[in-house]
């Protein structure tokens, strides 16, 4: 059996690139930053399921992951979950969130229907992503 991302992870997303663990996906949401962490492990739906080895990479991705998107999009907060009550796969998500987005404070799920990214603007959130995460992407 091979990994593969969960298919609703793989109809609301574009894959970016690869951490050493995870897969880096963008929901396409132009709305917000709005990234997604899965690690490529088999069957697995929470995070204590991972060895501890997987759970520090996890969490060592996850944390570089969102400090550069606080950075560099000048969050008013990071929105960090892994929530999984449609997609059991285990996936973490990261959503910059500012104080003036249409969802404050409320979570983003389910509150609006999603607005996909144009073709420019898809190129160019990936074009940034991977330069600013060029040293930790495979």
């Amino acid at each position: 059996m091979t990994f593969q991302v969960h298919p609703r992870l793989q109809q609301d997303s574009i894959e970016i690139g690869r951490f050493n663990l995870s897969r880096l996906l963008l929901i396409n949401d132009s709305q917000y930053p709005w990234f997604v962490l899965v690690p490529e492990r088999i069957d697995i739906t929470e995070i204590y399921q991972l060895s501890e080895t997987d759970q520090q990479v996890l969490q060592q991705e996850s944390s570089l992951l969102a400090k550069m998107l606080a950075d560099n999009y000048h969050a008013d907060k990071m929105n960090i979950a892994a929530i999984g009550n449609l997609v059991p796969q285990l996936h973490i998500h990261h959503i910059v969130r500012y104080k003036n987005d249409i969802a404050w404070p409320a979570p983003v799920w389910g509150k609006y229907d999603a607005v996909p990214y144009s073709k420019p603007q898809l190129e160019k959130t990936k074009t940034k992503i991977k330069i600013l995460l060029k040293e930790n992407l495979i």
